[in-house]
Parts: structure tokens; C-alpha cells; sequence
């Protein structure tokens, strides 16, 4: 329990984006439940991502922020009317108690406009986000992204819970059984492959990703899926000719929960798909090149992790649209891991504070 004299009643989460940190986030949710197992617990988040936290037994309410709908504020008169009227709704729900995950200045004004007597947030916070919370702490930078979440909360008197857990709805499995027998997949076990990311230079080369979907169809697996975003297509057409399941653009985020989580193996550069799996306790891979996995990668789960050899520390904001660095590795080096993945046991979603001490 919190050492807080007193307990509060209504708790927000602000952590709006990205898909796979909201996703890796939900050790905070199940450290505040095991806190305060009687107080109301929402969860900020963007609307497009709300299937990732619905169906989360610890959740109360996602409160969804509708990001695009809202992004002419300031410039329309319709929209800042609109975002004023959000905001005055959130404020609304008079919730005592804030945790600001994202650290960025958006989260910082909606923290502070919640109006909550206490609000906590990170000292370091980018875009001076810190000034929407009153109450602050320095976690350590160099920790992994999941580690500096549950540790702002363990510097406000919680007791860590490091519960990764995802779950998925009935409808959207529903969903992922009919698309997947439309698609002949049958009973064998079938690989999710999720070849783009958001940055060019975090993305493996397509053609290898090409091959080595054809290395896993011929190790047994039934099919191969190709999952991404409507903005995907054009990137994922030399896999999409190749008779993959073409899954892209296709799905909402939970239905892409449920195809990886029926999946026998996924495969992803850093980016949703992979802290999904890990979540969601799915054998997976994750390629990085110029980010850092001790910050980033699949979380306690080295088995699944590949990198490129970084020795300059390159972020990939620094080499633009280059693929320089990812394509140092091979065919062969991406399918060893595979390999050593699928004869491993699954991600673990439960892990205990005596590993994190």
C-alpha cells in the first residue's frame, strides 16, 4: 500500500501515445490498483489507441483524447472551442491524484488542468512538461522505458508491481478467427511480421524481411501475416506480392492485438507490434539499429532482441532516412534469433521486484 496519509479516490493516467509505450506502460496501472485497490483508475490515452487499455481488467475508464479532431486549436476557432470543451470535461471528473508518464508539454497541460491537488510527473521532463505537476521526481534517464514508468511511482511511495499483461476483446477475437480462416491459415502456426516503423532508418530492409518470410514458411509455419498501418501499403507491396496475408492497413489495434496474439511467432523492428507481443506473451523478435534497446527493446526478454553494433551511440533521429545502420545485419544473423525464439519458452508478463532490484 502507498504510505499516503490519505488514500485517493480518482486516479488518472496521462500516457497518450506511442502505441507500443502504451502498451509497455500498464506496469504503472497494475502498481496503482495493487495501491489502491478501492480508488477509481482512468487512463488518458489517444482515441486511436483505446483498444490497447479497454478490455484491461485493473482499468476503470479509458478517457480518450481525440488527437486529430483537436489538432487545429489555436488556428480554428471550431477547434480550440472544441479542445476548451475537452479539456473543461476532464477537469470535470475531479480526480485527486495524476501520474503524468508522457513528459512532454501536452501531457504536463493535461495533467494541470485536471486541477488535481497532487500531481506527479518526472523533474526532467521534456518541453518544460514539468510544469504541469506538482509534485516531482528525477528517474534515471538511462533506464529502460518500462523501469522509469513504474520508478516515478516508486519514488511517490508505491510498491512496484511489474505486471506487463495485455489483454484483448472478444469481439476483436472474433474477428482475428474469421480473418484468419478467410485466409486458409488452418491449425498449424502461423508468423506475424510487421516490417515498417515510424522512421525509415529503424526499418530492416524489406527484401530481407521477404526472405526471411520465406525461411519461416519453409520451418513449418502455415502463413505469414503482414500487419501495418493504412500509411504501410506502398512499403509492404514487395511482401504483399509475394502471397503474404496482406493484413495491412486492415486491422484497428484490437485486432492487431488479437492476430499476434494467436500467432505462433512475431516478427518487428522497434515499433508496436513487438511490445504488443511481449504483452500479450507471444514469442517474438525485435530488430534494432540506431535506438538504444537497453532503453527500448522487448522488455526482460534478451532472447527476442537483435542489434546492429552501434559503438557511436546513434539515436535514429541522427541518420535521417538512412538504413545504413539496421542493414548491418544479415539474413542469417535475424534468422538465429528466430530460430533460438521459437525454441525458447515465451515472454514473461509477470516479473517480481527482487529481478528489478
Amino acid at each position: 500500500m502507498s504510505s499516503h496519509a490519505d488514500p485517493p479516490r480518482r486516479i488518472l493516467i496521462v500516457r497518450p501515445s506511442a502505441l507500443g509505450d502504451v502498451g509497455r506502460s500498464v506496469p504503472a496501472l497494475a502498481t496503482l490498483r495493487a495501491a489502491y485497490p478501492d480508488a477509481r483508475i482512468d487512463w488518458l490515452v489517444r482515441d486511436v489507441f483505446a483498444d490497447c487499455l479497454r478490455y484491461h481488467p485493473m482499468l476503470d475508464e479509458v478517457v480518450a483524447f481525440p488527437r486529430t479532431k483537436l489538432a487545429r486549436c489555436g488556428r480554428s476557432w471550431s477547434a480550440t472551442k472544441q479542445t476548451l470543451a475537452w479539456l473543461n470535461g476532464l477537469k470535470a471528473r475531479r480526480y485527486d491524484l495524476v501520474y503524468d508518464l508522457q513528459g512532454l508539454l501536452r501531457s504536463g497541460i493535461f495533467a494541470w488542468w485536471t486541477r488535481a491537488r497532487r500531481r506527479v510527473g518526472f523533474r526532467e521532463a521534456a518541453e518544460m512538461g514539468w510544469l504541469g505537476c506538482n509534485v516531482r521526481y528525477r528517474i534515471d534517464p538511462t533506464w529502460h522505458t518500462v523501469d522509469r514508468m513504474v520508478g516515478l511511482l516508486a519514488a511517490d511511495g508505491l510498491e512496484p508491481v511489474y505486471d506487463m499483461r495485455l489483454y484483448t476483446g472478444q469481439e476483436e477475437r472474433a474477428w482475428a478467427e474469421q480473418f484468419l480462416a478467410d485466409n486458409g491459415t488452418g491449425d498449424g502456426p502461423f508468423a506475424v511480421i510487421a516490417p515498417t516503423a515510424k522512421w525509415v532508418s529503424k526499418q530492416w530492409p524489406i527484401e530481407r524481411f521477404a526472405q526471411l518470410a520465406e525461411r519461416l514458411l519453409g520451418a513449418g509455419m502455415s502463413k505469414v501475416v503482414v500487419v501495418g498501418s493504412g500509411a504501410d501499403v506502398e512499403a509492404t507491396r514487395p511482401l504483399v506480392n509475394k502471397g503474404l496475408i496482406d493484413a495491412v492497413g486492415k486491422t484497428s489495434v484490437g485486432q492487431l492485438m488479437a492476430l499476434i496474439e494467436r500467432s505462433g511467432l512475431t516478427v518487428s523492428n522497434d515499433s508496436a507490434a513487438l511490445h504488443l507481443a511481449v504483452g500479450l506473451g507471444v514469442r517474438c523478435v525485435g530488430i534494432f539499429g540506431p535506438s538504444d534497446p537497453a532503453l527500448a527493446g522487448p522488455y526482460r526478454y534478451n532472447v527476442g532482441l537483435i542489434a546492429a553494433d552501434n559503438p557511436d551511440g546513434l539515436h535514429f533521429r541522427d541518420v535521417g532516412d538512412s538504413q545504413k545502420l539496421i542493414a548491418q545485419l544479415e539474413i542469417d544473423d535475424v534468422w538465429k534469433v528466430a530460430r533460438r525464439v521459437l525454441d525458447s519458452e515465451p515472454p514473461v508478463t509477470e516479473h517480481s521486484a527482487v529481478e528489478q532490484a
